[in-house]
């Protein structure tokens, strides 16, 4: 299988965090839509700290559990989309990798759109 060079972007927030009014992570999804980006996986995590070292986690009374949003893109649109999602962004961690990407589409290797 053949692979091209693409970014990994991962975005660090948490689950109480909001844009305009929509969880953030939400927000996120639907801007990299439309960007017309390859692909965005949203994980919630068990537990962690950022900057502030305030524990998020599942509570009884409410979650603030940490979420990382992945992207994965062709490098030039992963550094057209940095600024626009990093705006969206109140507080958080971005960490963008180089990576090499294999597309399966229908059984077949295909390039990131």
């Amino acid at each position: 299988m053949s692979s091209q060079p693409g970014k990994l972007l991962r975005l660090y927030v948490n689950e109480r965090d909001e844009y305009h009014g929509k969880p953030l992570y939400q927000a996120i999804v639907a801007r990299c839509q439309e960007l017309n980006l390859a692909g965005v996986t949203v994980f919630r995590s068990l537990e962690g700290f950022g900057e502030s070292s305030e524990l998020h986690r599942s509570h009884l009374f409410g979650s603030d559990q940490p979420i990382v949003i992945t992207v994965v893109e062709a490098p030039e649109k992963a550094r057209e989309a940095l600024p626009v999602l990093q705006a969206m962004m109140g507080s958080g961690v971005i960490a963008v990798t180089d990576v090499e990407v294999t597309v399966v589409s229908n059984g077949s290797v295909a390039p990131l759109r």
